[in-house]
């Protein structure tokens, strides 16, 4: 197995982080690789293992151990609970801290119990953040496999992940390396693998924010169980009030003391509560800083390790001048190809779509003149039609015209100077009728 080291850990004696072997780092490495004793490595099957939950630990285990610190510290405190008669003034240390426990029992209890349980839930927390951190040390992208990370070789990347301890082969960093290299095996795309890798922190980070929502709530119910037993002994303190029908001064004062008593056991609940919320509130907000900075790193690596070797075949790699002005020419050589393909497809369009016209105007136009010229033939035969027809007729009015003519001239020369007399025939109303000459 190879790990990593720090350069302040070099010639140092080390732990391995999966086995607990001792093993002397290196002098002369600052960042060492480094093989542990008697220990080879095992190919291992594409077989995704089961992600436990890195941040939230199980609930009913951290109850127990929270009802098993409570339980020890009740009894230790129980040889120190001072009798009931026994004065304030009169309390030890010991006396007077287990007085805050045994006194307002059921508060305290409550207290104590959300407290245990919440520190039991936060050492839960924190055990799997040092696995987190051991984790780190594991080189994940070992230089050995290649400088950088592409098509041909990320199944050898994978399959590197895949033979790491199980111990910390289930980690928020080996998860995150394991599904970006398998999301580059499949979609060969540097862009989708920066974008997985975002939301992934976006989402790892929301699940170590959620898993303080029972914590805070303790951190919020504490002073105020607190405040709640408060208000209970006040009660029963002003309730014990009672000086009627009193004639006695020293019973008085004695009242009086009784109720001045209770108000300082009552306001002892509340000390005890805020004590407890104060106590807890230090190691919730550092351990969720903890988390955030090991999230911070993880974040770190990906952006600063893996991202930069990954090579997608589009962009140019390690910053090389060459490299960068060869994918250059090449993205303008494509660039070019498609430009001319396009005006070439363009081009052919165009002239398919001239040639197209053309036909269509040849045939419309030989379809005009077709029609053009058979209206004129018909109009040509209906116009001759016309003007036979109308020839005829004149010849024949004009030869009507000439026998008129001849008739009245032979009229006139018969009548040789007589003269004719035309005279209207009248009709009178009784149908008389008379001749006229």
């Amino acid at each position: 197995m190879q790990l990593k080291a720090e350069p302040d850990q070099a010639g140092q004696v080390a732990n391995c982080p999966a086995c607990g072997t001792r093993i002397q780092i290196p002098a002369n490495m600052p960042e060492s690789s480094l093989t542990k004793p008697g220990a080879a490595n095992q190919a291992t099957s594409r077989q995704v293992w089961r992600e436990t939950d890195p941040t939230n630990p199980n609930m009913l285990v951290s109850l127990g151990i929270g009802v098993g610190l409570l339980t020890v510290w009740y009894l230790i405190l129980l040889p120190f609970n001072p009798p009931m008669d026994k004065s304030n003034a009169d309390y030890s240390s010991m006396e007077y801290v287990a007085s805050l426990f045994y006194k307002h029992f059921l508060v305290s209890i409550l207290n104590t119990l959300f407290f245990s349980w919440a520190i039991s839930i936060l050492y839960l927390k924190f055990h799997k953040l040092r696995h987190q951190k051991t984790a780190l040390l594991l080189d994940v992208l070992p230089m050995s496999l290649g400088k950088e990370i592409n098509i041909s070789n990320v199944a050898h990347f994978i399959d590197h992940v895949y033979k790491l301890p199980y111990k910390l082969r289930d980690s928020l960093m080996v998860n995150r390396i394991r599904k970006a290299l398998e999301l580059f095996e499949i979609r060969q795309s540097a862009s989708d693998v920066r974008e997985m890798m975002a939301s992934q922190s976006d989402i790892d980070s929301a699940r170590i924010g959620g898993s303080y929502t029972l914590t805070r709530a303790f951190l919020w119910a504490i002073p105020l169980l607190g405040f709640i037993g408060t208000v209970i002994g006040l009660s029963q303190a002003i309730g014990g009030m009672n000086f009627a029908n009193v004639e006695d001064v020293t019973k008085i004062v004695a009242a009086i003391n009784n109720v001045t008593s209770g108000l300082g056991t009552a306001f002892d609940a509340t000390l005890l509560g805020l004590v407890l919320a104060m106590t807890l509130n230090f190691p919730i907000n550092s351990l969720s800083k903890m988390e955030d900075d090991n999230l911070n790193q993880i974040d770190a690596f990906c952006n600063e390790v893996l991202l930069p070797r990954l090579n997608d075949g589009v962009g140019a790699g390690n910053g090389d001048a060459a490299a960068i002005a060869d994918t250059v020419v090449k993205q303008l050589a494509n660039a070019h190809h498609e430009l001319l393909t396009d005006l070439n497809e363009l081009s052919t369009r165009m002239v398919d779509y001239a040639t197209n016209l053309d036909q269509k105007m040849s045939a419309f136009q030989n379809t005009v003149t077709e029609e053009f010229v058979t209206k004129t033939s018909a109009m040509r035969d209906e116009s001759d039609k016309a003007v036979k027809e109308s020839m005829e007729n004149v010849a024949k009015y004009i030869g009507g015209l000439e026998s008129g003519i001849k008739e009245l001239n032979y009229v006139l020369s018969s009548l040789d100077g007589k003269q004719i007399v035309i005279k209207q025939v009248r009709r009178s109303w009784l149908w008389s009728k008379k001749d006229s000459e």
